[in-house]
């Protein structure tokens, strides 16, 4: 027996709501996009808008300039040791690779540089220049470039050069983790889509407090209470 009907079948129509609503947003009625992934999407484009550090590590980056470096870089293994190699002998360094082991011997300055404009062309969206550049998947070359920074920075480390290496992995993070991840992303700004971002928000505690009312009224109206 229900104990009060009226509520039970309060709660019972909140939660057929709550799924009618929750069928649509897993949908593709959102640009042929699920709500899930539109709104995923148009939060990575208004952080994009706010993610842009590569000008100022490059000002930061030349003062590097002058700065030689011989370091042993270890990548995975010899496949990703050789599509590394390019990436060291664009920045104009000197590279002997053996087996998964590469040889960098170069200006520091140089090197990073050329990190930050292949950064700078992949989050500009410009992927192509990169591709032709390298011959290879411009994803894989900053994949390539991430691990080939972290490598160095372990070797710099052995060498106590501990400015240099604090300065690599701000350029892994800020730079080539940033132009990796918003890659094909269109920045937006947030003063555009306010009225939207401030839905979603709402709608996000309203659509939780939704659910959880409709289980709270249909327990109560079974008869279920939580006692002190």
């Amino acid at each position: 027996m229900l104990a009060n009907k009226k509520e039970f079948f309060s709660g019972v129509g909140l939660m057929v709501a709550f799924l009618v609503v929750l069928v649509i947003m897993f949908s593709p009625v959102f640009g042929g996009q699920n709500g899930l992934n539109y709104l995923d999407g148009l939060y990575n484009s208004i952080s994009k808008g706010s993610a842009y550090y590569i000008p100022d590590l490059k000002i930061k980056a030349a003062k590097q300039s002058g700065n030689a470096i011989t370091a042993s870089v270890v990548m995975k293994d010899e496949k990703q040791a050789m599509e590394t190699a390019p990436l060291f002998l664009k920045s104009g360094a000197m590279v002997n690779v053996a087996g998964s082991e590469i040889k960098v011997s170069g200006d520091l300055g140089s090197i990073l540089a050329n990190c930050l404009e292949d950064s700078d062309q992949m989050f500009n969206n410009r992927g192509e220049i990169v591709k032709d550049k390298y011959k290879m998947d411009e994803r894989l070359s900053m994949y390539n470039w991430w691990m080939a920074l972290k490598a160095l920075t372990k070797d710099l480390n052995k060498q106590k050069k501990f400015a240099e290496t604090k300065f690599i992995g701000d350029i892994n993070k800020r730079a080539v983790e940033c132009s990796y991840n918003y890659y094909k992303v269109t920045p937006e700004n947030i003063s555009a889509k306010w009225g939207l971002v401030v839905f979603s928000l709402v709608f996000y505690v309203v659509y939780t407090m939704w659910y959880g009312f409709a289980i709270l009224f249909m327990f109560e109206g079974w008869g279920l209470k939580l006692e002190h």
